[in-house]
């Protein structure tokens, strides 16, 4: 049961935010009593951070299920990104602001899990590139991960990218190409363009 209300949670944590959503509106959903969900959460913050770890910790999971295939650097990265936007859903509710506004410890813990699998993920995938020449020689993976990093927490920002405006989806595609094109050479291009026509197809 504890998992199943985990589940539920995040799923509309995500979809309405995490303030949002009450103990009642979970309870419901569920058709199960709120009784039931205390007795395996003391508070709504402990079920907030008990979700936030469990769906940080599935998509970890999930980019090193696919670093561990080899695909080339530049596939890799689009395969991380399709991962990620298919569970994130579209965040139209921006439950990463709520996060930081209402549970400010949760927030900054998944943060720091966040950036050492992005570093770590990324710095990798630059040295991988960098070996195969289809990224430029001289770039530094570690200052190349944090500035992608950076960057992927910016275009989160609704205030900066209202969502009206833009879709997650399309903020991630357009980040992404922007990432790459910086780093890439005359052969990582070829790889690039190919994988965004076919996406385009």
């Amino acid at each position: 049961m504890k998992d199943k209300i985990i589940e539920k949670a995040s799923e509309m944590f995500l979809n309405l935010g995490f303030k949002s959503v009450t103990m009642d509106d979970l309870a419901n959903e569920m058709g199960i009593s709120k009784k039931t969900i205390y007795s395996h959460f003391k508070n709504k913050t402990e079920l907030v951070e008990q979700t936030t770890m469990t769906m940080s910790q599935f998509i970890t999971c999930g980019i090193n299920d696919i670093i561990e295939v080899q695909k080339n650097p530049i596939e890799e990265l689009y395969e991380i990104k399709k991962f990620v936007m298919l569970h994130m859903k579209d965040e139209k509710s921006s439950p990463l602001y709520q996060l930081q506004k209402y549970y400010p410890k949760i927030y900054k813990s998944l943060m720091e899990i966040q950036f050492e699998c992005t570093n770590k993920c990324v710095s990798e995938n630059v040295r991988r590139g960098m070996d195969l020449e289809i990224y430029r020689a001289n770039l530094n993976p570690e200052f190349v991960s944090r500035i992608y990093f950076s960057g992927v927490m910016t275009i989160k920002n609704t205030q900066l990218f209202p969502t009206e405006k833009f879709s997650q989806h399309q903020l991630m595609d357009n980040y992404l190409e922007y990432h790459l094109r910086g780093i890439v050479t005359p052969k990582g291009r070829k790889i690039l363009n190919s994988i965004i026509n076919s996406n385009q197809d």
